[in-house]
């Protein structure tokens, strides 16, 4: 990425050696909160199990900087209403490193009462940090909120797996979080954010990262 050396983790974390740096996107915490404040139910478990796969993720890397590059919170009040022992998990995971929230669309007011400092955009390293992808050059952007994905055909049957997206220049990370759907690399909203005769996605296995040309992709 722009001559940044980055490592692509199946968790859905993106690791950056050089400067010790984790990158996460889309953890939308407390979804199901926000959906039962709407009447519609949802299993409650949702911010649990994306909080135990990001601290698994701080384990294998052990990094000096956590980015978490927006929609952190399903909804403005996510971070206020969240429960202590959710925070208490965050806490102990910001322990010893820092730690940015990106402000994203669903969470544009910041991460309240949570170790860390919220920002709109984050300029670190020769790499842009955002939520939104921006139109046109965004040289060593990592962005988020578009839940990249991808459909590759294997054993003539469809298959369809999150993904980070990059065609060298800039990287879509995918969404992070347990309960988070996706939007297809083909798809008319991802149109002129890439040069696809150099984009690839790195599809997310169970153990494993699977990185197939756009060519190679079926809508």
């Amino acid at each position: 990425m722009n001559g940044v050396v980055a490592i692509c983790d199946p968790l859905g974390s993106l690791y950056l050696p050089e400067t010790g740096t984790l990158v996460v996107s889309d953890l939308h915490l407390e979804k199901g909160s926000a959906f039962a404040r709407r009447g519609m139910l949802l299993p409650p478990y949702d911010t649990l199990a994306t909080l135990r796969v990001l601290e698994a993720a701080i384990v294998r890397h052990n990094p000096k900087l956590v980015i978490s590059l927006g929609d952190n919170f399903h909804d403005r009040v996510g971070s206020a209403v969240m429960p202590d022992a959710f925070r208490h998990m965050i806490a102990a995971m910001a322990l010893g490193r820092e730690w940015v929230w990106i402000n994203g669309n669903h969470d544009p007011d910041g991460a309240f009462g949570l170790p860390g400092a919220s920002m709109d955009e984050l300029n670190y390293a020769g790499l842009a940090f955002r939520h939104e992808p921006k139109r046109g050059d965004a040289v060593g952007e990592i962005a988020g909120h578009l839940h990249p994905a991808a459909t590759v055909v294997r054993r003539e049957r469809a298959v369809r797996r999150a993904c980070f997206a990059t065609d060298g220049t800039r990287m879509l990370m995918p969404a992070f979080g347990v309960t988070t759907g996706g939007l297809d690399l083909r798809h008319r909203a991802m149109t002129g954010l890439f040069d696809r005769s150099r984009l690839v996605a790195h599809m997310l296995g169970r153990d494993r990262i699977y990185s197939v040309r756009f060519a190679n992709l079926i809508a």
